[in-house]
């Protein structure tokens, strides 16, 4: 049976004589893939996607509309990003050209692993003060405008700046994050008082405000990002971190610089797949396609046990290859198309049985969950953009500047400070990064501009979204909802989403899996299709979130 199960009930839905879908069964709860004939944004809070919507309406570009809507993320989505993370994008052009912007921030100058280890630190934890490595999210924006928009930051940001002063309605899914958090919050003062209501989380609904944030806002719109990067802002933030005995100073802020890099592609199913090379993870993603392709995946139910089995093999070498491997690509012993030989991965794909478990692989270097937004833009000329910004661990280091209003964040958790590690922490260094944008092409036009979200999950759940859609037809909304599965990064067992069938997850155990069922949902997403045959686009968004696909 290929892709007709309503997840977890074994209920058929129909196909055609391929297998694939031909529509969802509307008595059962769901969302339809949206449809629009020329622009579209896909976001997972709505105040965002009407943002993006607003500043398209006014004539700004895909790359306009995305920054418009990432700061009102980073204003109604606390927990999740904001301007004291990080921000990855690849940017396609209508004629298929492809450029990645990479502004994720640096270790402290003067840090050292040594330091750290002399004061007794055995590992950086997420809610280290080591933790926290320098801003970039604001230099990406300002670059992203300046080589892809028309618009600056005075016009994208007035949205977030009037919810971040005016107020704003905390969400369903976003109330379920936020009380997770609230001892996390309580360690520090200022985070306490911007982000708890009298010591305890808003429930949905409930209106929430940050004026200090609104302030810094408002006095980037009026002076671009040097506004955040150089003088008060900067000294503040550099004053609270060395306050708790951390080692970031202003100096290491006004030398961040947003980069230009070139995409990594690999080609699946006749679609050609971009991601962006190291620090970041997408290198992992193309692996685990490549691993795919060795196998036949036509007569495996997309829900069933063989699937599963499959992908979580494949998974479990491709991120052992990150744990080793990925860093600064300074530090890097390889070169990013070394992952994607055919001798390597041959070499890996020889280790998989399809019946069978592989044992834990030695070396693992282990990395925090993280929060993350991901968001896609297309516009009416056909650009597109696949933009991801985050402060990692969620509400990043649980660290606020009572000034200036800025959650900082905790990226810093994915150094090493093992001897020799290409990711072991030093002054000036950038972690290995979690949050990747992705981009596919087809016959060198733009054709999928998607992201998943989900800390470690995204290059799997990259490879898993792809594959629901091309080995097994499904549209861009049913290639979001379709169950998902993890590997546990300490332990290797399998993480289910509840919506993974019960016969599968028993057949899974069987094969010698352990298995247990997570309790919160693995990541989210959003995918834009180019429907060339129609001249249209196609938009999902995942209802894992609050958030929703839109267009006109």
């Amino acid at each position: 049976m290929r892709g007709n199960l309503r997840w977890g009930t074994g209920v058929s839905l129909p196909s055609n004589k391929e297998g694939f879908f031909v529509f969802r069964d509307f008595h059962a709860p769901g969302r339809s893939a949206v449809y629009a004939p020329h622009v579209m944004a896909a976001t997972s809070h709505p105040l965002a996607t009407n943002a993006a919507l607003e500043i398209l309406r006014e004539g700004g570009t895909a790359v306009d509309a995305a920054v418009a809507a990432m700061a009102v993320h980073s204003v109604v989505e606390p927990h999740m990003t904001g301007i004291g993370g990080d921000c990855f994008a690849i940017v396609a052009q209508p004629d298929g050209t492809l450029s990645g912007m990479n502004s994720s921030g640096r270790a402290a100058k003067n840090v050292s692993a040594d330091k750290l280890i002399a004061d007794g630190l055995l590992d950086i934890t997420p809610d280290s003060i080591h933790a926290v490595t320098v801003p970039g999210a604001l230099r990406g924006w300002e670059k992203l405008l300046k080589d892809h928009g028309r618009f600056s930051f005075d016009k994208v940001l007035k949205r977030a700046i009037g919810y971040a002063r005016e107020g704003y309605a905390v969400l369903p899914r976003v109330a379920f994050d936020w009380k997770h958090a609230v001892d996390h919050l309580k360690r520090d003062e200022a985070a306490s008082e911007m982000f708890l209501k009298e010591g305890r989380a808003p429930v949905d609904g409930e209106v929430m405000r940050n004026p200090q944030l609104a302030r810094t806002l408002e006095a980037v719109a009026n002076g671009g990002a040097d506004a955040f990067y150089l003088g008060p802002v900067a000294e503040e933030i550099a004053a609270v971190v060395q306050s708790k005995g951390g080692y970031l100073t202003a100096e290491d802020l006004a030398a961040h610089e947003a980069v230009d890099v070139t995409p990594v592609t690999t080609d699946y199913r006749g679609i050609t797949v971009a991601e962006l090379p190291p620090n970041g993870q997408g290198i992992i993603a193309l692996v685990m396609l490549e691993l795919m392709k060795r196998f036949d995946w036509a007569d495996l139910d997309p829900a069933g046990p063989e699937r599963f089995h499959l992908e979580m093999e494949i998974a479990k070498l491709a991120y052992s290859g990150r744990d080793r491997f990925l860093a600064d690509p300074e530090m890097m012993e390889f070169d990013p198309q070394d992952f994607l030989s055919s001798d390597y991965i041959d070499q890996l794909a020889k280790l998989i049985n399809t019946d069978a478990v592989l044992p834990r692989q030695p070396e693992e270097v282990l990395s925090p969950k993280s929060d993350t937004v991901y968001l896609t833009v297309v516009d009416k000329d056909g650009m597109a953009i696949s933009l991801i910004n985050s402060i990692y661990h969620g509400f990043g280091s649980g660290i606020a500047t009572p000034k200036s209003g800025i959650l900082l964040q905790n990226r810093g958790a994915c150094f090493t400070l093992e001897e020799g590690h290409a990711n072991q922490i030093a002054g000036g260094k950038l972690p290995m990064h979690t949050i990747i944008p992705a981009m596919a092409l087809k016959d060198g036009l733009p054709y999928m501009s998607f992201g998943v979200m989900g800390g470690g999950y995204q290059p799997c759940g990259h490879a898993h979204v792809l594959s629901n859609h091309l080995d097994y037809g499904m549209n861009m909304q049913e290639a979001i909802d379709c169950p998902r599965m993890f590997i546990n990064e300490k332990s290797l067992s399998l993480q289910a989403e509840t919506g993974v069938p019960f016969e599968t997850v028993e057949a899974l155990k069987v094969l010698g899996h352990e298995v247990s069922i997570v309790p919160t949902p693995i990541g989210g997403g959003q995918a834009i299709m180019f429907d060339r045959t129609n001249n249209g686009l196609i938009g999902g968004s995942d209802p894992r979130k609050d958030g929703c696909a839109l267009g006109y």
